[in-house]
């Protein structure tokens, strides 16, 4: 058995986690910590959790954690760097949900963050935990940044394009939209029912701070600069994340659907929908799958690429266990094997 501990079990993700982790056959939770609700019934807050998580809230206590096999973060930014090193060094691998290990460049991340980075020795090591592009890295890792939402559909879209040279690496469009569970479990005017319900709105355009993850990633794989315009939207529902993405192509001979379905061919939690198909956000709904359709409106030169995963599991806690059994040598798909909820 994994033995696990969760740092910050009270948001959206954290319940998530807490959720999928429950029904993990190889894992036992030992710690789940809040400062604000310490001494606090876990499945008091979350009553979905009741007969399945039999544990209190607790103060993060670092020499407890490190006791564990492995500790998930799921706070917010900022919080994990600095209790890594520690727990590190105690023995336990590490899982940050949150964005303090995804950048490489400790000034980049500086700059989108508005803090220094308190270990930046450690960015180097961290394994960006896109499964799909790093698996045999994550199987050795003791540290996994992993993935942003928006930047796991944004990725996941463009990759196989990029990583062909069939699309131009210049003028790519990310045309995003997002459940409002994205936002955090916090009290905020913008995010309320009043506020959010019956309408639709873009934020961040000037720069959202996921765009240097994307481009960091899509580099990676071609070995060149990447041009990007990121642009997210906030849509009054609670779960998905729709990606429409926007390509120049360079070569209009090419089977991209049959691209597609080669590149994806062996991975458990991407599907290649059939030609034609419009993937939506709700068949992902609590599912660690990701949905991808390949269009080329009235065969011309621009590529459209829709790709719709859940937020809060492909694009947060799913994708955070799948990284775990890749890193404990399990079934990559174990404990992930939920079917998405409809209606």
């Amino acid at each position: 058995m994994i033995r696990v501990g969760v740092v910050g079990g009270t948001g959206y993700t954290g319940v998530e986690l807490l959720r999928l982790l429950a029904g993990h056959p190889e894992v036992r939770l030992e710690a789940i910590t809040s400062r604000g609700e310490a001494g606090r019934p876990v499945a008091e807050l979350f009553p979905n959790l009741r007969g399945h998580v039999d544990l209190c809230f607790s103060e993060p206590d670092v020499a407890r954690l490190g006791r564990c096999d492995l500790v998930f973060f799921a706070t917010p930014n900022g919080i994990a760097m600095g209790m890594v090193p520690e727990l590190l060094a105690a023995g336990a691998r590490v899982i940050d949900l949150a964005a303090d290990f995804r950048l490489r460049d400790a000034s980049q991340w500086a700059q989108w963050y508005g803090m220094e980075h308190a270990c930046p020795g450690l960015l180097a090591e961290a394994v960006y935990g896109l499964p799909e592009v790093n698996r045999a890295a994550i199987r050795e890792a003791r540290l996994v940044a992993n993935p942003g939402c928006y930047p796991t559909a944004v990725q996941l879209g463009l990759l196989p394009l990029l990583e062909a040279g069939v699309v131009s690496a210049e003028g790519l469009i990310a045309d995003c939209k997002s459940g409002i569970s994205g936002a955090g479990r916090k009290a905020a005017v913008g995010t309320l029912l009043a506020e959010a319900g019956d309408s639709f709105k873009a934020y961040a355009v000037p720069g959202h701070r996921h765009l240097p993850e994307i481009r960091q990633g899509l580099e990676a794989a071609t070995g060149a600069p990447v041009e990007l315009t990121f642009v997210p939207h906030l849509t009054p529902m609670i779960r998905g994340i729709h990606a429409t993405l926007y390509a120049r192509l360079r070569d209009p001979d090419r089977d991209l659907q049959a691209l597609f379905e080669a590149r994806y061919r062996d991975e458990p939690f991407v599907d290649v929908l059939p030609p034609g198909a419009h993937p939506e956000t709700r068949s992902v709904r609590g599912a660690n799958h990701c949905r991808i359709a390949v269009h080329r409106p009235q065969d011309g030169d621009t590529l459209v690429v829709l790709s719709v995963i859940d937020n809060l599991v492909k694009g947060a806690a799913g994708q955070a266990v799948q990284n775990m059994n890749l890193m404990f040598g399990l079934d990559e798909a174990l404990g992930l094997g939920g079917i998405g909820l409809l209606p």
